[in-house]
């Protein structure tokens, strides 16, 4: 799995570190290090379950040790999941430096590709609309609109596309495996929730596109009134990667 293997390579980077500070927002999951560094990781409150306490350790995570809050990511619960992406990418993301133009141009979107698109990431679709030949949609909570699929449609659909450009929320709610399985051509991971790590390579992965955090306490405060990716402002620093 993409996730283990991400753990596996990374995990000795994290030995003598703790968390700092955790804050779960509606939109986005913040942790920052000891070490000053910041990671982001979507909160997928949708996937959540009713009640009004969802972590049984909730007040206690300040302290834990960075590389066992790592290992959160491999949980099917979608907060700690959540968690242990945050402090993957507080790490994992600092220091990355860009090495490819953004989407349209590094993915080479031309006027004969289909273009497959995990999670709907409104402000992209009509520059992809106008490079590619057909956009395809994939959203849970959209399908029905135009050119917008339910997200079950993949199985069918996906290996007919050309490109595809996956929602790193995906590594959250465990659907990743399976969507890289599907996927044909060239591969990007894309969102604030996306780790800049090599290793992504080995599993189809040709682009990264994801964000690195600058403000750290500025992303905190954000995180915690429930502000997400439009809200970060210069306190995050856009960076893509090409394998």
């Amino acid at each position: 799995m993409l996730t283990d293997g991400l753990v596996d390579e990374h995990r000795d980077e994290f030995r003598g570190l703790k968390i700092a500070d955790l804050r779960i927002g509606l939109g986005y999951t913040a942790v920052k290090l000891d070490s000053g560094d910041a990671g982001v990781a979507a909160t997928l409150r949708y996937d959540l379950p009713r009640g009004c306490s969802l972590l049984d350790d909730a007040g206690e995570y300040v302290g834990t040790e960075a590389g066992e809050a790592l290992e959160f990511i491999k949980t099917p619960n979608a907060l700690l999941s959540g968690v242990g992406l945050a402090t993957l990418n507080a790490v994992v993301n600092r220091g990355t430096r860009s090495n490819a133009p953004f989407l349209g141009e590094a993915l080479e979107i031309g006027s004969d590709d289909e273009v497959a698109m995990i999670g709907y990431f409104e402000p992209l679709i009509n520059t992809i609309r106008e490079r590619a030949r057909r956009l395809r949609i994939f959203e849970r909570e959209s399908a029905g609109e135009d050119s917008v699929y339910p997200d079950w449609s993949v199985d069918r659909l996906l290996p007919e596309c050309d490109v595809s450009i996956i929602s790193s929320t995906t590594l959250i709610n465990g659907t990743v495996d399976h969507l890289l399985e599907l996927a044909r051509g060239r591969v990007a991971l894309l969102g604030p929730s996306t780790p800049m790590s090599p290793v992504m390579s080995k599993y189809g992965i040709s682009h990264l596109f994801g964000s690195v955090v600058v403000d750290p306490d500025r992303v905190m405060k954000i995180v915690s009134q429930a502000g997400g990716t439009r809200n970060f402002g210069n306190s995050v620093r856009k960076v893509n990667l090409r394998f």
